[in-house]
């Protein structure tokens, strides 16, 4: 056999036992003479060879010849390591080497393989097999490993059934863009990769199958960002017979039980649950991030009306409270204010309150030192803190406040990546409107059901009552991101084609896309409500990260692209005759 322990298992009690390890080499450390140590290294761990007590000379030859990545077979005595090293499990222990085989050469890496190794993002993501052998992406690779199995166990014991849904489906474009993929069996036509298994978990339902479940990959042809990839993985579940409180019980166990058995984290208490319109007023964003306070507050009314025409003019202010930021410099002031006038946040600037020793204000030859400090005892800001004020359109306006917000919160450090602090956010608008098309669209897809209070307003031709209907729509958030998001589903016919209608879909469009799910419907369909994960970016929670990156084996850049393989690439013309695809001209790199 070629090895009978890994690098990371032996330990002093192992000691006097003959055994052999394989593995990489890490480093060689010539000491002189016949002395030489050897760190070994596999997925486990890292193991010390030494050749200090060996007259082998096959041995020694061999050791002159090791290089940096090697592949190599050790056989060997375990031994007491004379200087110990603490900081890994093995580092107690030695192998004496009394024969060393080279299994493969390797040439010299582009960067090293260390925790802080020289090599950049790019560089790395081409050798993206050699960056696996970090410990860093080995221990997230680890991870996401252990989160699907948790995943598996958790809701194999609730009933689940974990059932495959087809990759290859009806293009259905309403969102995101569908991959398509070409038929050579049937000219002309295509299949879409999913975006999701919406339609299909939902026809699991009219089938009976209750409680359903995949860790499943996911589709989307979008522009892309730290925590978006062209596919992904979803940890996707639908059930029958359900409500809204079914679901918030169902998988709040869920992520508490992946808390506890992959982070040793206990969550005794219910997870918040606070609406998507109180979430917007209070954070400036739909995924808030609770673990600090420095809620917004409208200040309107108190600001308005004192020649300050900025304000005046406004339809709405808002402000948010720096604890003990009073002694910022007129740099950092100027700073912060150029930071919120970027096109990504887009405010017209940044207003300033410090209620220090005394009362200051980039605003004060408007505004009396009695009325900042009575504007201060309303919110909150005592002495010490600094009062930060936006103001404009008020949707935009609580989009930059809570942008501000979280920003503050890192300059702060109140952002820890240690404390997790998950909620729910639910009663969410069923529609939005689109003044560029004039038209509704689904806020979340079009299946997911009105609240059964808001039905009549569903019904309504009048398009400000349409706005106000609430989604029987759900999202958990940990942290500042959505880590899952769901819906309990229309399940009745009638309720399903008022949705296409409001959406604009003609009867005969809504058949081509839909007409196999609402035929089903026809059949009996149950109560039924669902929801999915993002697991991609619930590993890199739970891994401390920002990026899904590294918990992803082989991601793709920020271009879609697979650098290491070179991915997407041009296929030859017969290929492309085969399904009735006209060559196009090469893409610019």
């Amino acid at each position: 056999m070629f090895r009978t322990n890994t690098c990371g298992e032996l330990r002093l009690e192992d000691k006097g036992k003959k055994v052999t390890l394989a593995g990489w080499v890490q480093r060689v450390r010539n000491m002189g003479s016949t002395l030489n140590f050897i760190d070994l290294r596999d997925r486990y761990g890292i193991t010390q060879i030494s050749t200090g007590d060996t007259t082998v000379k096959d041995v020694l030859d061999t050791v002159q010849t090791l290089g940096r990545e090697f592949v190599i077979q050790v056989e060997g005595e375990v031994a007491e390591r004379e200087s110990k090293n603490l900081k890994i499990p093995t580092g107690e222990i030695e192998i004496r080497a009394e024969k060393i085989t080279i299994l493969n050469n390797a040439a010299t890496p582009p960067f090293t393989i260390e925790d802080q190794t020289d090599g950049g993002e790019d560089l790395r993501a081409k050798f993206r097999y050699l960056d696996l052998r970090r410990n860093p992406l080995k221990n997230a690779i680890t991870l996401r490993h252990e989160m699907a199995i948790q995943t598996r166990k958790y809701l194999d014991s609730k009933g689940f059934l974990e059932i495959e849904t087809p990759f290859l489906i009806k293009s259905t474009p309403e969102g995101a863009r569908d991959f398509v993929v070409p038929s050579r069996m049937n000219p002309g036509e295509f299949y879409a990769l999913p975006q999701s298994p919406q339609t299909f978990k939902q026809l699991l339902m009219v089938a009976g199958f209750d409680r359903y479940f995949q860790i499943v990959r996911c589709f989307r042809d979008e522009d892309l960002r730290a925590d978006r990839q062209p596919e992904f993985t979803q940890i996707d579940c639908e059930m029958s017979f359900v409500e809204r409180e079914d679901i918030f019980q169902m998988f709040e166990g869920l992520t508490k039980h992946l808390f506890k058995e992959v982070l040793g984290l206990e969550f005794a208490e219910q997870f918040p649950r606070i609406s998507y319109e109180y979430a917007m007023e209070k954070y400036g964003s739909d995924k808030p991030d609770i673990r600090f306070e420095m809620l917004i507050q409208d200040v309107t009314q108190e600001l308005k009306g004192n020649g300050f025409s900025v304000f005046d003019n406004a339809s709405y202010i808002g402000a948010i409270v720096a604890k003990g930021c009073a002694g910022y410099s007129r740099k950092q002031l100027d700073e912060l204010t150029a930071w919120v006038k970027r096109p990504q946040i887009g405010a017209q600037g940044l207003v300033y309150i410090k209620r220090d020793s005394e009362i200051k204000s980039s605003v004060d030859k408007f505004y009396s030192p009695e009325q900042l400090t009575s504007l201060c005892e309303k919110i909150g800001a005592g002495q010490g803190d600094l009062v930060l004020i936006l103001c404009g359109e008020k949707k935009k306006t609580l989009g930059a406040l809570g942008t501000l917000r979280l920003e503050m919160g890192s300059r702060l450090g109140l952002r820890d990546n240690s404390v997790y602090k998950p909620l729910w956010v639910c009663d969410f608008p069923l529609l939005e409107w689109d003044e560029e098309t004039q038209r509704f669209y689904a806020m979340h897809h079009p299946f997911t059901s009105p609240k059964p209070e808001d039905l009549e307003k569903f019904y309504s031709d009048n398009p400000a009552e349409l706005g106000q209907v609430k989604a029987n729509a759900y999202d958990i958030v940990l942290n500042g991101n959505e880590i899952g998001g769901g819906s309990i589903r229309i399940h009745d016919r009638k309720v399903q084609e008022r949705m296409f209608e409001i959406l604009g879909f003609t009867h005969e469009q809504a058949e081509y896309r839909f007409g196999f799910l609402m035929n089903a419907f026809k059949y009996g369909a149950p109560p039924h409500g669902g929801i999915a994960f993002g697991f991609d970016r619930l590993c890199a929670l739970f891994g401390g990260e920002e990026t899904i990156r590294d918990f992803i084996a082989f991601p793709k850049n920020n271009m879609g692209r697979d650098v290491m393989a070179d991915a997407p690439s041009r296929i030859d013309d017969a290929q492309m005759d085969e399904l009735y695809i006209k060559s196009c001209p090469p893409a610019k790199q």
